[in-house]
């Protein structure tokens, strides 16, 4: 038996250190609101901006594809802030019609029922003047 190199199994264990990794942060990739966009194009276009905002996601999409992360992040948010405008202006503009409908039904009723006195005026027999 050849003794005249060191064994692995006789060598001390060498101390290491616990030193943390170089890591650098990586942020998650920008959302490109794309089923959003299609929702608002298909069931709430309002002047158009669900289809906007479909464009835009698109583009956010074929950038992040592409691996241009700041191209897509600025389409992202402007496909953001179109949904977020369609879909406020496809709900809020219906409520303020029904609204509207609303005090303007309520208005003619009383209107209405104001009027009943003008026109169920009787004039009085003392009025004739030819008897």
């Amino acid at each position: 038996m050849d003794t005249s190199y060191p064994r692995d199994d006789d060598l001390p264990a060498p101390s290491r250190k616990w030193e943390p990794s170089p890591t650098t942060l990586i942020s998650p990739p920008p959302r490109d609101h794309l089923i959003w966009s299609i929702f608002n194009t298909l069931y709430m276009n309002f002047c158009c901006l669900g289809f906007v905002a479909l464009a835009f996601s698109v583009k956010a999409r074929d950038r992040k594809v592409a691996g241009d992360v700041e191209a897509a992040r600025r389409f992202s948010s402007k496909a953001k802030c179109y949904n977020v405008l369609a879909t406020a202006g496809s709900t809020v503009l219906p409520l303020l019609l029904v609204a509207l409908v609303i005090t303007g039904v309520l208005h003619l009723s009383k209107l209405a029922q104001e009027s009943v006195g003008f026109f169920t005026y009787q004039f009085s027999g003392s009025d004739d003047e030819d008897k």
